[in-house]
């Protein structure tokens, strides 16, 4: 068997010859040569392609997924499809790992594969239902393995933290203003460590293991004002000014207070990082009729529309608007899902750490998140439902309440 690698990368024949070392299947009858793209249409068993958009590949080339393998960085998947018209059955991304390298050589070394690449449709399949299921078990060992180390990552953040405010309650001696400040400083960028620690545990056990948030009645405004403390430090840097307007809550409101602080604090430290120097924040919560229909429709609900709409609030809403830059409306719609990251200097996502913990949050409290765009700036916005007891949040069977508290799509207006 012949494989050809296109590429200039060291790394990348090293890690080819090591994955065709260790294939029984192969036996000592495989040959792999760097070749340049000028020379990629000899005759080969297997072409490796190192995708760059600046190479030219042959016109001719017939592009069997079984034949060819294409290497190409994520940003560069558009320039891919356009230039070469392949499907995505060519394709992985860089940078490749050996486990992904290796299990799609694998349909390619197959017995059968790897003598005249003519494998019948049941072969194919079963090749392909093979590579899934590798696919599953390494992102399961993934997610088990970031699952772990994050959960070691978090206790020597909470020692620092405690060992920051050991100091700053000064029982091993006085401290001076300054010393106090550098103090107070890393105590609040430890924190912020530790609570981007607890999101990602949270993500990556997610959909495995399945909770619910212990609910209490509470006032939202409470957890704002620890937000606010929580969040004063970055503010501060930029000089941002943050305004609340908090209306009393018409019904009552049952929700597991830390984590409701949480989404608080990962919409306003979003909102902070991409709000210029001196911008401002303006947060607004008040009682909201929850159209239940929305779920059905889809469409926006504006405020006029609601003033004249005879129907009492189910639900509190709160706004959280910023002077920030817009975000792209083709991102709208899933800023909020796990690991979404669009790059560049409008990325607001974060890699959608902080805002894919907000949404399973919300999610879990059987309310809804979302985001638009408006001509002073971005506005995420979130409701909760009213409930008239605790048990209508965890299944009961009042009927009223439970039509009472039906989830629904809606528009920030």
């Amino acid at each position: 068997m012949t494989i050809h690698l296109i590429s200039s990368d060291g790394e990348l024949y090293k890690l080819c010859c090591e994955i065709v070392a260790e294939m029984p299947e192969l036996g000592h009858t495989c040959t792999l040569s760097v070749v340049s793209p000028d020379e990629a249409w000899r005759e080969a068993d297997l072409h490796i392609w190192d995708f760059h958009p600046n190479v030219t590949l042959p016109g001719h080339l017939n592009l069997n997924p079984l034949r060819h393998l294409f290497l190409v960085d994520r940003k560069d998947l558009a320039a891919f499809h356009e230039s070469t018209g392949a499907g995505e059955g060519n394709v992985l991304l860089k940078p490749v790992t050996r486990a992904t390298l290796a299990t799609f050589l694998l349909p390619a070394v197959s017995n059968g594969a790897a003598k005249t690449f003519r494998a019948d449709r049941d072969e194919i399949l079963q090749c392909l239902i093979q590579t899934n299921l590798k696919l599953q078990e390494y992102d399961q060992d993934r997610t088990a393995f970031l699952a772990r180390a994050v959960h070691d990552f978090r206790a020597p953040l909470t020692a620092l933290s405690g060992y920051c405010g050991l100091l700053l309650s000064e029982p091993l001696g006085p401290l001076n203003d300054s010393q106090k400040e550098v103090l107070w400083r890393m105590q609040n960028s430890v924190r912020r460590l530790s609570r981007m620690a607890s999101a990602m545990f949270q993500l990556s056990i997610g959909r495995h293991v399945k909770t619910k948030p212990d609910v209490q009645s509470g006032d939202v405004r409470e957890c704002l004002n620890q937000a606010l403390h929580e969040i004063a430090p970055f503010a501060d840097e930029k000089s941002i000014s943050i305004t609340p307007d908090m209306e009393d809550c018409s019904g009552e409101l049952y929700f597991e207070a830390g984590q409701i602080e949480q989404v608080l604090i990962n919409i306003l430290d979003n909102a902070c990082k991409f709000t210029p120097r001196c911008g401002s924040i303006d947060i607004r919560g008040y009682p909201y009729f929850w159209e239940r229909r929305g779920t059905r429709t889809n469409l926006p609900i504006t405020a006029e529309r609601r003033r004249r709409n005879s129907h009492d609030p189910n639900s509190y809403r709160i706004d959280i608007s910023d002077s920030g830059s817009a975000i792209p409306d083709e991102h709208l719609h899933r800023i909020f899902e796990e690991y979404t990251s669009y790059a560049g200097g409008r990325d607001r996502s974060g890699g959608g750490l902080g805002l894919a913990i907000c949404k399973m949050i919300i999610t879990q409290h059987e309310g809804r998140v979302w985001a638009e765009n408006h001509s002073s700036g971005p506005i995420f916005s979130f409701v909760l439902p009213t409930h008239r007891s605790k048990s209508a949040l965890n299944g009961g069977t009042d009927q009223a309440t439970k039509h009472e508290n039906v989830g629904v799509t809606i528009h920030a207006t």
